[in-house]
């Protein structure tokens, strides 16, 4: 009962985060303005970043949109950065902010053929292994082409959809009844040893996707936003840098499948959960019931949903217009052909995107405050004052472990603007740049699987509505994640030293 308005404040502050939570974002909220006055902005950029970064790793408590933004907020008000300097990096990014708003509701108008398709797959292959690879070798192909936030959003879609198929059953309801699947309270008691082994099967199953889109961005100039920007100071095309790069993203694509198939197959790190077989009988009938009750529409839907599939596929390959815009295309004609037109029908969509699009902008509140601050700057000069290898496996490193804690294309922007000043002042050679170049490419992309705030795609997946389903949170997600790391980064920084 709450009895005073202190109380009602207490209350609703951060809504239903435990109370430990709450007093220590008030905490930070206090000790950054004493941090700022008694040791200046180089250290509290630190702390905020500190801070930022334990508002992710509870995101399962408390979507990090409110903390962050609070932190965000303090940092503008205490002087670590400037509303100018935020509009900036806001504005640079425009490109992700389209892609989030208008893309990932574009994929939720494609969602029935999403999951026809994989639960197709998921029946066909018993294999949990043959099946984990799948999903990783089937992300990378498709983000060596496609934006790998997109790749993501098509996993999430489908999850989501397994996961409301099974848990609507294990609640005692039909096919077609309404059902909220973020509440376990209806699940019969028999059914909840098999939902939670289904929770681990999904989350295997995600984070190998989520990895395949690292190991197959790296590879081409359009893969991750970074690459067109460094292939863009290079003068590399399409072929020159998958050539330039290739000594370093084809062992790591090896290492990082191989990886994948003894993960599952040894069943470690969280790995190698079997599909229940309770789950794939729900899913069978789930499919027999749709085939059953398909009219003429369904199957027109299906038809609609795969040629703008085809369209999205065709537009993102050849880069037609920004992703984002492509996003938008895929609305219009999924909503117009399949009969979507009421506004609410079509809100529904905007739904999980918008919430993670906020948070971005905020996240880019503290890259202001970095850039602001030049808090990278220590390590930029230490490694640009070494030399030829030793300068390349330099670059690999320092750009991978400020990767894992800030923006990727942060990183890449301030390193390749630094090696390209080098090199036009005559020095290093053009070979030393072009191995520098590769050198920051595949830094930001391999190593920043270490976490979720190291790449936008892990972010979107830990914020998504599936993460809280599936028990995915940050603690998980970097546990998860860490053989790949530790593999991929170390066959990377091999091939940068003696393949380059």
């Amino acid at each position: 009962m709450t009895n005073t308005l202190a109380q009602a404040f207490a209350k609703n502050f951060l809504g239903q985060a435990p109370g430990w939570y709450k007093l220590t974002i008030v905490g930070f909220l206090v000790v950054n303005p004493i941090l700022m006055i008694m040791f200046g902005p180089v250290v509290t950029g630190w702390a905020v970043l500190a801070e930022f970064i334990f508002t992710l790793a509870m995101a399962l408590r408390c979507y990090p949109l409110q903390p962050g933004g609070l932190l965000a907020i303090e940092s503008v008000l205490i002087g670590l950065t400037t509303s100018e300097g935020v509009y900036k990096e806001v504005t640079q990014a425009f490109p992700v902010v389209l892609l989030l708003i208008f893309m990932v509701a574009g994929i939720y108008f494609l969602r029935d053929l999403l999951l026809f398709v994989f639960t197709k797959l998921l029946l066909k292959v018993r294999s949990s292994s043959s099946l984990a690879v799948l999903f990783c070798g089937v992300a990378a192909f498709l983000s060596a082409f496609l934006d790998a936030l997109t790749v993501v959003a098509v996993a999430i879609t489908v999850g989501v959809g397994f996961y409301e198929v099974y848990h609507r059953v294990a609640s005692g309801k039909a096919h077609d009844t309404e059902h909220d699947a973020s509440h376990d309270d209806g699940v019969h008691v028999l059914h909840r040893d098999n939902l939670e082994q289904f929770r681990a099967f999904l989350r295997g199953l995600m984070m190998h996707a989520a990895v395949g889109t690292a190991i197959g961005g790296v590879m081409t100039q359009v893969g991750e936003p970074q690459n067109l920007l460094i292939s863009e100071q290079a003068g590399w095309d399409f072929i020159q840098f998958f050539l330039e790069v290739a000594p370093v993203s084809i062992p790591v694509a090896i290492a990082g499948l191989l990886t994948c198939w003894m993960l599952d197959r040894f069943k470690v790190f969280g790995y190698g959960a079997q599909l229940p077989d309770a789950v794939r009988a729900v899913l069978r009938d789930y499919s027999e019931h749709l085939a059953a009750k398909s009219t003429i529409r369904d199957r027109q839907v299906l038809i609609v949903q795969a040629i703008v599939a085809l369209i999205l596929v065709l537009g993102l390959a050849f880069h037609i217009a920004e992703v984002g815009l492509i996003g938008l295309v895929v609305i219009i004609l999924a909503t117009t052909f399949t009969g979507v037109v009421e506004e609410h029908r079509i809100g529904k969509a905007f739904e999980s995107a918008l919430p993670f699009t906020a948070l971005l902008v905020v996240f880019f509140v503290i890259v202001a405050g970095i850039h602001d601050q030049h808090l990278f700057e220590p390590v930029i000069h230490q490694v640009l004052a070494l030399e030829g290898r030793a300068q390349a496996a330099a670059l690999y490193l320092a750009t991978g472990v400020l990767s894992t804690i800030s923006d990727n294309v942060f990183v890449a922007s301030i390193y390749i603007t630094e090696i390209k000043s080098v090199f036009l002042q005559g020095g290093i050679t053009r070979e030393q740049f072009d191995a520098a170049a590769v050198a920051i490419n595949t830094g930001t992309n391999i190593p920043s699987v270490a976490t979720p705030n190291g790449q936008a795609a892990f972010l979107f997946l830990l914020t998504s509505t599936l993460a809280p389903l599936i028990r995915l949170g940050y603690g998980r997600m970097v546990w998860m994640a860490l053989p790949y790391f530790v593999v991929m980064t170390a066959v990377g920084l091999a091939a940068v030293v003696y393949l380059l």
